[in-house]
């Protein structure tokens, strides 16, 4: 049976032979897959193939244009596997079904995608194209002769047994894989990546029914839970900052490495290095963001509450009802604002602010931009803030405000006659440019607190500046042990390059660096706490 079978599969088989090694060879060069042992290994370079089996099979169910449909099933498959090499690149992670109806993010994308992208990536759909020439020049190589009933069953059941054996090693390996679905790396490391995106769907399903049956049942149990973790606070703070403004700024891409630093013996942010001394200084803590990126900071800081595990809050529960702080600080007689030089729609804000309580979001159609004025993402951030002191002066006191920058956005571009320090010398042209866009958003912030002072406003409010996520991804974590001075970044490195800057200065308050160990859901907190709420 096997031989009257073989000709029948030659071509599916082929595809599978060349799509399982194309894959592979992405997981090595494109995907940072942490491997113990050999039986890891053996599990990746495995791993593909039950899938792909199964997916070019179901063309072995049809009885017309068989082959035409590998062809695309190949390129589908090849498709996927380029958007996780895109996405890893500039995330670190893999797809999700939620990232993909993030789509008003798509348009801005551009300087981004152009920065990942290289001729060399179009190799990637090399085997559908060698498919396609197969599939037309030899014909008689790519038997077109329908499967029998009997060996649709073998194929398949074959297949089934293939797929069910993977799941069940891999399992007993990892027997709380399923239970951590947030880990993606070890779902891809040993299912595979195109069963990881099966096992997504089925989340994403499951998340959707228990949005359907939600009830509030367990809302007493949730607050007696809170209330018995309840911890001590410093009664001497509370109320310091009473009535006074609030002026948050979200630092782009702004690690803590940068603090204190010098590169070809210059300071890379002397102003924060000198705003610190008189603000409270946060050496220890921690950005919490996931797939959502700065969309998750805002969530968190105005929540106080963690992020999505797969996609941004800002899309999925963007109608959701929110006790956020300017809706919180609403009762107290404040007015709140964003203001945001990019498009209203990116990250759905338009949608999201309003839910969270802001009476108004300055965005792009609010700003003046020329190309001179702009660079990367949009307005370089001291035009952005030099425009938005007008804005703010315009609110009714007392206020609650973010700014968002942009310019440290990867991938950190920025032009000559507004370097302030030169480029690192490493193999990393991310890592290089990374350090004189820091530098940039350091010079913005100086003049905008400058602008505070000169309008009377910097002496009644709480300025709380904060990092809202990593710059350097761990695939510059070469380039990054060379700056750091390390022969390589360690599993604790890494760790620890998740630290971003929190500054919060208080007027009258005395200067204090703070070392214990927090993150972005702190922040709410501690503010409402200062302004004694």
């Amino acid at each position: 049976m096997l031989q009257r079978l073989f000709p029948k599969l030659r071509f599916a088989l082929v595809a599978v032979v060349l799509l399982w090694i194309k894959t592979y060879i992405v997981y090595k060069l494109a995907f940072d897959i942490k491997i113990d042992n050999f039986f890891e290994e053996f599990m990746l370079f495995i791993n593909p193939l039950a899938a792909l089996l199964l997916f070019f099979g179901f063309a072995l169910l049809a009885s017309k244009h068989r082959n035409r449909i590998i062809v695309g099933i190949s390129f589908i498959l090849s498709f996927i596997l380029f958007g996780n090499a895109m996405f890893y690149g500039f995330y670190n992670d893999f797809v999700t079904f939620p990232v993909l109806f993030q789509t008003n993010n798509m348009a801005d994308l551009g300087t981004s995608i152009k920065e990942l992208f290289t001729y060399k990536t179009l190799l990637l759909f090399a085997d559908a194209i060698i498919l396609m020439f197969l599939s037309r020049k030899f014909p008689a190589f790519c038997d077109k002769t329908p499967l029998s009933r009997s060996e649709k069953r073998t194929f398949f059941s074959g297949v089934t047994a293939l797929l069910a054996l993977q799941i069940v090693v891999s399992v007993i390996y990892k027997p709380q894989m399923f239970s951590r679905s947030f880990d993606r790396q070890t779902v891809v490391k040993n299912l595979g990546l195109y069963t990881y995106h099966l096992f997504d769907i089925t989340l994403q399903s499951k998340s959707s029914a228990e949005r359907v049956f939600a009830s509030g049942d367990g809302f007493s149990e949730i607050k007696n839970y809170t209330d018995s973790k309840d911890k001590q606070v410093d009664k001497n703070l509370f109320g310091a900052a009473k009535g006074k403004n609030v002026i948050l700024i979200s630092m782009e891409s702004t690690q803590s490495f940068v603090i204190n630093k010098k590169i070809n013996g210059k300071e890379i942010t002397p102003f924060l290095n000198e705003f610190i001394k008189d603000s409270f200084y946060f050496d220890n803590f921690y950005h919490q963001t996931g797939q959502g990126k700065t969309s998750d900071a805002e969530f968190i800081v105005e929540n106080s509450l963690y992020p999505l595990d797969r996609g941004s809050v800002f899309f999925t529960h963007a109608t959701n009802e929110y006790t956020a702080t300017p809706e919180q600080l609403k009762k107290y007689g404040y007015s709140s604002a964003v203001f945001h030089s990019n498009d209203k729609t990116f990250w759905n804000r338009d949608v999201m602010y309003p839910a969270l309580g802001y009476d108004r979001f300055f965005n792009l159609n609010d700003y003046v931009g020329t190309e001179q004025m702009s660079v990367g993402w949009g307005l370089k951030d001291k035009e952005f803030f030099e425009q938005s002191i007008p804005k703010l002066k315009s609110l009714p006191q007392p206020f609650y405000t973010k700014f968002i920058t942009l310019t440290n956005h990867f991938p950190f571009l920025l032009n000559p006659e507004d370097q302030y320090v030169d480029e690192f010398n490493s193999e990393s042209g991310v890592v290089n440019r990374y350090f004189p866009t820091v530098r940039y958003t350091d010079e913005a912030l100086k003049l905008f607190i400058k602008q505070l002072k000169d309008e009377g406003l910097y002496d009644n409010s709480v300025i709380v500046i904060y990092g809202d996520h990593y710059g350097i991804s761990e695939n510059h974590n070469a380039a990054m042990a060379q700056f750091l001075g390390k022969d390589a970044i360690t599993p604790f490195d890494s760790m620890q390059l998740q630290r971003v800057p929190l500054i919060i200065h208080v007027p009258g308050q005395e200067g204090k660096v703070i070392s214990k160990v927090s993150g972005q859901i702190d922040i709410k907190p501690t503010l409402l706490h200062l302004l004694g709420i």
